[in-house]
């Protein structure tokens, strides 16, 4: 989950303010599959895409997340 991907405790506010700099169709993969709990099959029929382009914008959101949270080199 989130947690798994972004080691250590992240501030709630400091959390918000990253998810809200990634550009939407990468929050709602990052919403859809680690606060939801929804499946990669469950969340490209919800956005109505595929589940690779669920994969690929998921990567690229945690990548950002990582970076701005300052927590890239875990």
């Amino acid at each position: 989950m989130l947690r798994t991907c972004l080691t250590g405790v992240v501030d709630r506010a400091e959390l918000v303010q990253a998810l809200q700099s990634l550009p939407a169709r990468q929050r709602a993969t990052v919403v859809l599959r680690f606060l939801e709990g929804l499946s990669e099959r469950e969340t490209a029929e919800t956005l109505g895409c595929s589940e690779g382009t669920v994969k690929s914008q998921t990567s690229r959101a945690l990548i950002k997340l990582k970076s701005a949270l300052n927590r890239g080199d875990n």
